[in-house]
C-alpha cells in the first residue's frame, strides 16, 4: 500500500496561506521563514503541527538562521515529537528512507552554504546509498535550476551523488522559478517552491505516492 506525499517548499512565512491537499506525509524543503528569527520558527512549527497528515517532514534553507546558530538542544525543544526535522540525517516512514540536508552552495553567506568543490561535496558523501527520498534546500546542477536569467546555479556534487544513488524522488526549492517537476534516469526530481521569484504564492504543492 502506497503513502501520498504532499512536498512544499520556500514558504517564507506565507505557510498560512497555503490550501494542502489531502496525503499521509507532509514535506517542507527548506525556507520556511525570511529572516530565520526565533518569532518566525514557532510559528511556522505550530501550523506545521496542526496540519492534517500522519507524518511532518521538514529542513531548514538558506534562510534559516536560527537552525544554524543555536544549539541542538535549544532546536529539540523547539520541535514536538510529531514533527520530524532533518539536517544531514535520515528517518524511516513505513519503510521508505528519507534524507534530509539544508546545505546550499555557497552565495553571499546565507545559512548552511558551503563552497562548491569538496566543502559541499562531504555532506553528499554521507547520504545513504539506498535513500528512497532525498530532500535537499537547493537543486542539482542541470536540473529544475534555472534562474530567471537563464543560468544553472545548481550544485555539480550533489547531481553527481544523485547520478550514483539514484533515489526515487529528489525534492528541493530554493529557485523559485524553477518550480515543477522531472523525470531524468530513475529518479523523478521536484522542485517544490511554492512561492514566485517576487515572493508571491502562485505554485501549488505537488504531489506523489510511493
Amino acid at each position: 500500500m502506497s503513502l501520498r506525499f504532499v512536498a512544499i517548499s520556500d514558504t517564507h512565512g506565507q505557510h498560512k496561506d497555503l490550501t494542502l491537499p489531502q496525503g499521509d506525509v507532509l514535506l517542507h524543503a527548506g525556507d520556511i521563514s525570511s529572516g530565520g528569527r526565533k518569532n518566525e520558527i514557532v510559528d511556522f512549527i505550530k501550523w506545521f503541527e496542526a496540519t492534517d497528515y500522519k507524518y511532518k517532514v521538514f529542513i531548514a534553507g538558506n534562510h534559516d538562521f536560527y537552525f544554524e546558530e543555536e544549539t541542538k538542544e535549544e532546536i529539540e525543544s523547539l520541535i514536538p515529537s510529531d514533527i520530524i526535522y532533518l539536517n544531514d540525517s535520515i528517518t524511516i516512514i513505513d519503510g521508505i528512507k528519507i534524507w534530509g540536508s539544508p546545505i546550499t552552495p555557497w552565495f553571499y553567506d546565507w545559512a548552511f552554504n558551503r563552497h562548491r568543490g569538496n566543502a559541499i561535496k562531504k555532506h553528499w558523501d554521507i547520504i545513504p546509498a539506498d535513500t528512497d527520498i532525498l530532500i535537499t534546500h537547493g537543486p542539482s546542477f542541470g536540473i529544475l535550476d534555472t534562474t530567471q536569467d537563464g543560468k544553472n546555479v545548481g550544485c555539480e556534487e550533489l547531481m553527481n551523488a544523485i547520478n550514483i544513488i539514484q533515489p526515487k524522488i529528489h525534492l528541493c526549492g530554493h529557485i523559485h522559478e524553477a518550480y515543477g517537476k522531472r523525470q531524468h534516469n530513475q529518479t523523478t526530481f521536484i522542485n517544490a517552491s511554492v512561492l514566485n521569484i517576487n515572493y508571491r504564492l502562485v505554485n501549488k504543492p505537488i504531489v506523489f505516492d510511493l
